[in-house]
């Protein structure tokens, strides 16, 4: 960013939180419909719960037009199971990972155009450059950073609450600057 008098401006935006599990929730799921891999994951979930809906309307023509009960029942678990996993499953990675992070207590993030992503918490001090955390997507209250590649395994979770009044879209802009936003 140029400021006055052509001088080089670094725009920088700090985050004070304490993790809580709906971030880490919030952020895989956001992953999940942000990277080429969750967008898989999630279609091929799809693909198999319609799958066994059909199959469960298919048991109800069973020989001479009496539902065939057990494979109603088999059907209908099948489409219960995979209906359980596509919606668990998020709940119970955000789970570990949120297992993860609770202990350390407030998170101090800073976020700059030069650096790139600085946490600090009790046990925690690490520095992401920008080429490490090159992508992000935003919900309504996380901005969440992911690693370049296809399955966005690293990730960095920026709660909106824990920004100053205002800082939201400075904190946009410089991503938009410094990353691209994925899923687009």
């Amino acid at each position: 960013m140029t400021g006055a008098g052509g001088v080089e401006v670094q725009d920088r935006v700090e985050l004070a939180y304490v993790p809580e599990l709906a971030d880490s929730v919030g952020a895989i799921r956001a992953r999940g419909k942000a990277t080429p891999a969750g967008r898989l994951q999630n279609g091929v979930g799809l693909i198999a719960a319609v799958g066994a809906l059909y199959s469960l309307v298919v048991s109800f023509d069973g020989p001479g037009g009496r539902p065939a009960y057990a494979s109603v029942f088999v059907c209908l678990l099948a489409l219960v199971f995979i209906l359980g996993l596509m919606v668990l499953t998020p709940t119970l990675q955000g789970r570990q990972v949120h297992r993860l992070y609770a202990s350390q207590g407030e998170f101090r993030t800073v976020v700059d155009d030069a650096t790139g992503l600085t946490l600090m918490a009790r046990d925690i001090d690490m520095t992401y450059r920008w080429p490490l955390m090159s992508r992000y997507t935003e919900t309504d209250d996380l901005f969440v950073m992911m690693s370049p590649d296809k399955n966005g395994v690293g990730l960095v979770v920026l709660p909106k609450r824990g920004l100053a009044t205002g800082d939201a879209d400075r904190l946009r802009a410089i991503l938009d600057r410094r990353s691209q936003r994925a899923g687009r």
